[in-house]
């Protein structure tokens, strides 16, 4: 059972003050609104029901000042629930970004790693050459899988599938889903990704 009607669209101008990201869903219809609060030393994200945000419904803090080693909480606006947090898995973040998906006990129940590091590097240098780094949105399209299990070597189940789209002065990336999961371990996934997508967006 899914709480999302999928693919998952997720949208935010590459020119904007305040980080914010639009999550529509397959029809169209608007599912979350991804508000970055800005001047805050450490990350501190509020996922709305939509552009209105006149109802806050989760919680993305970190637990430090941005480091490798930060742990990134989740939790429920409405209860106050913790929900689980991600941790970068801080070797592998180099050169092939790789998080840990914890359940609220502390256990690691995914991992998300990076498809292929390469399409990243060229992605990022593309970006940076005069005229031609704007048309980089339409060119090459990182992606990231979450697997189930701790290991950051066992590929042998995804669930979900994060990749960056072609757009023009706009990031846009959709989620999939890639096999079972319980809406509990959708949440904690669907939220490490729109932590993710900030991250890149801070990259361009």
């Amino acid at each position: 059972m899914s709480y999302f009607n999928y693919p998952l669209n997720l949208r935010f101008k590459l020119i904007a003050l305040a980080p914010r990201i639009i999550v529509t869903d397959a029809a169209g219809q608007q599912v979350a609104y991804v508000h970055q609060k800005l001047w805050n030393l450490r990350e501190d994200v509020r996922i709305y029901t939509d552009e209105s945000k006149s109802q806050e419904i989760f919680r993305i803090n970190a637990d430090r000042v941005i480091d490798v080693r930060a742990k990134y909480h989740f939790t429920d606006s409405t209860t106050g629930q913790p929900l689980g947090y991600v941790q970068p898995k801080a070797l592998m973040t180099i050169w092939r970004a790789t998080y840990q998906i914890f359940a609220p006990d502390g256990t690691v129940t995914h991992h998300i790693r990076e498809d292929d590091p390469w399409v990243k590097l060229l992605d990022a240098v593309f970006s940076e050459l005069p005229v031609i780094g704007m048309f980089s949105g339409y060119v090459l399209h990182p992606a990231y899988t979450a697997y189930r299990g701790s290991s950051t070597e066992d590929l042998s189940a995804p669930v979900l599938r994060l990749k960056k789209e072609s757009a023009f002065f706009e990031g846009a990336f959709t989620i999939e889903r890639a096999g079972d999961v319980t809406p509990q371990e959708e949440m904690r996934l669907l939220l490490a990704m729109m932590l993710m997508i900030q991250f890149m967006r801070r990259r361009g």
